[in-house]
């Protein structure tokens, strides 16, 4: 294997077979120790997270193929914490697409002089640039599209995928007595293909789940979806 990139929750190596590694982490983003998938820096270390994280990841890609979206997912290797995918490229230098069921987090703290905390959203899709050094910013399609980077149409595609995809995993959650306030989704770009596929992770670490209004850590998660 030959590293390619360093992140903040996984690592990534190029395989002999010219497929993808993904090798999961047990660090978690957040601020001031506390968890939040919306945040840029990694915050505390959860003992085991990494291998929940792909268990919950591997059941949500498995989902989301079988309802006819293309993802970059291939097979899992849950106690190395590894999972192979098809090569891809992001868009730009990278895009996180959120999609909001409830107004918490961030949306809290941008729209707090109109938005209530809890107050329900109707999976509200928003755009984040991959960009530490300036704090994630929002960025609507037309400066996406001034800047070069995608095109409205190719937003249009993105923020489509990203609700279907998100009420899809919303309403298997709720299945299981579970509610999905929000979940931050990446797509890419098949390196051999072209192909418009989604990326990196499903999983706890990128989605804030709660239990009959508890919230739910993401090391727990897959003790409530993977359960019989």
């Amino acid at each position: 294997m030959q590293l390619v990139y360093t992140g903040k929750t996984k690592n990534v190596f190029s395989l002999e077979n010219g497929n993808y590694l993904l090798q999961f982490k047990d660090d978690v983003t957040g601020t001031d120790g506390v968890f939040d998938p919306g945040a840029n820096q990694v915050a505390l270390t959860i003992e085991g997270i990494g291998k929940e994280d792909l268990r919950v990841s591997t059941f949500f890609f498995q989902q989301i193929n079988n309802a006819g979206f293309p993802t970059h997912f291939i097979s899992s290797n849950i106690e190395a914490a590894q999972m192979e995918v098809i090569p891809a490229e992001a868009y730009g230098k990278g895009l996180e697409m959120i999609c909001r069921f409830k107004a918490v987090g961030s949306f809290i703290r941008r729209y707090g002089l109109y938005a209530k905390e809890g107050q329900a959203l109707d999976a509200y899709v928003e755009c984040t640039l991959k960009d530490d050094e300036r704090g994630d910013p929002l960025i609507t399609s037309d400066a996406l599209e001034q800047l070069g980077i995608i095109t409205k149409k190719e937003y249009e595609r993105m923020a489509e995928a990203t609700k279907k995809i998100s009420v899809l995993i919303k309403n298997i959650l709720a299945e299981k007595g579970l509610s999905l306030y929000d979940i931050k989704l990446e797509f890419g770009k098949a390196k051999s293909t072209g192909e418009f596929l989604l990326i990196d992770e499903v999983s706890g670490g990128n989605m804030r789940v709660y239990k009959d209004g508890v919230y739910v850590e993401p090391k727990k998660l897959s003790q409530y979806i993977l359960a019989e």
